[in-house]
């Protein structure tokens, strides 16, 4: 269940409203890539969709955020551990966790190339809430530039405007999505790019069902040498029906009386080679999404010595770079509700997947020699220290008797 607030915000009771809506729609969002189809055909009838958008989603929801609170020097910060951002991230409304809130708003972006989220701020202005929004509910109200005039929200006959300054691009809605080259104000998304494989895909699956409820034969024609009457014609075409077709008669042995020939009319399993054909559409749409393909269970050609380098690939390839634009869309519009100059950004050193990126870094700064401690520990995050050469190595741990072992006595 909704919060009362945000329940109250979608009514109007809690900020600024406007009696007149009007609802917009782009010429780029047609019936073939809407939210909808594409979550459809893709997301819940196509399971290569499906692992995808989950592995790149819930890695993404697995981050650690953190604060970061610029100081004097170029490019240094401080790392905050508490405060009022923190809170409203790790807790984004009443029925959703970081995790959750994150995994829906990146799939919403993997799914249909948008992704929105609003703030809910109580009485006194305050932000209070977060929440996503189905990007099938949202409208652009596009602008004369490259800034919309604002956003519609509906759902069913209630209707939410969000204001955007025109000379900021400040709004209570925050709009992420991926690159369009045909649309100024929609993204596009994987799924589109990857519809001709996705359905591909599908129809392999769906012949493959056919072929197990026909007993793996496929269909043919039954050829009579001669005429036939109309009438039995009719009866016999009703008896095959009844008595062979389906999955129920698979196997059974068709037993004709007359002058009949059977036909093959289709191609065999073998023939039309499914299982390359599945594979092949599998590794397409995995490209899409940029999911290698050991990871979606296509192991027969896979790329990596191992799942390991697949998994880092992944990271490196992928979800870092997906992930440096949202966090950067979500920072300044965080800067903005809090005004504040704190940044929102992310923990590397949190993601076990990338250990050994860790490692190589780690070792190039410290093998380093022209570089001094202090300058070493700016690069890895640590504190300045006033006296550096009060670090020392660990020592050894003392050495220790060797324990004798106990002499066997014979009886």
């Amino acid at each position: 269940m909704f919060s009362k607030l945000f329940k109250n915000y979608v009514y109007g009771k809690v900020g600024n409203s406007r009696s007149t809506l009007v609802s917009y729609r782009t010429a780029g969002m047609n019936a073939s890539t809407d939210y909808d189809d594409l979550s459809e055909i893709g997301y819940k009838k196509n399971v290569i969709v499906y692992r995808c958008v989950q592995l790149i989603s819930r890695a993404i929801a697995s981050v650690d955020w953190i604060l970061q609170k610029p100081v004097d020097s170029d490019d240094a910060h401080e790392i905050l551990h508490k405060h009022e951002i923190l809170d409203l991230i790790s807790r984004p409304n009443s029925k959703q966790y970081k995790t959750t809130f994150m995994e829906e708003a990146i799939s919403n972006l993997l799914l249909s190339g948008n992704s929105y989220i609003t703030v809910v701020r109580d009485s006194k202005d305050i932000p209070r809430e977060l929440h996503l929004l189905r990007p099938d509910r949202v409208r652009v109200i596009p602008g004369v530039s490259s800034i919309p005039l604002g956003y519609e929200y509906s759902i069913g006959e209630m209707s939410r405007l969000f204001d955007v300054d025109q000379e900021t691009g400040h709004s209570n809605l925050l709009h992420i999505k991926l690159f369009n080259p045909l649309d100024d104000w929609y993204g596009m998304s994987p799924v589109e790019v990857a519809l001709s494989s996705i359905n591909q895909h599908n129809a392999i699956a769906q012949q493959n069902t056919s072929f197990l409820h026909n007993g793996g034969r496929p269909s043919g024609a039954l050829m009579y040498k001669s005429s036939i009457d109309p009438q039995k014609r009719d009866e016999l075409k009703e008896n095959l029906r009844t008595l062979y077709e389906g999955g129920r008669n698979a196997g059974k042995i068709l037993l004709l009386e007359g002058n009949f020939e059977w036909r093959e009319m289709g191609l065999s399993p073998k023939d039309l080679d499914f299982i390359s054909g599945k594979e092949l559409a599998a590794k397409e749409i995995a490209l899409a999404f940029g999911v290698p393909s050991i990871l979606i269970g296509c192991m027969s050609s896979a790329t990596f010595a191992n799942y390991k380098e697949a998994r880092y690939n992944l990271w490196e390839e992928t979800i870092i770079p997906l992930l440096n634009i949202i966090a950067g869309e979500f920072s300044n519009w965080l800067q903005s509700i809090f005004k504040t100059e704190y940044r929102l950004w992310y923990d590397l050193d949190s993601i076990p997947a990338l250990s050994k990126r860790r490692e190589s870094e780690w070792k190039k700064i410290n093998d380093a020699e022209f570089l001094t401690i202090n300058e070493k520990r700016e690069e890895l995050g640590y504190s300045y220290l006033a006296d550096p050469s009060s670090i020392k190595p660990l020592e050894s741990p003392p050495e220790t008797d060797p324990v004798e072992s106990p002499q066997t006595t014979s009886q």
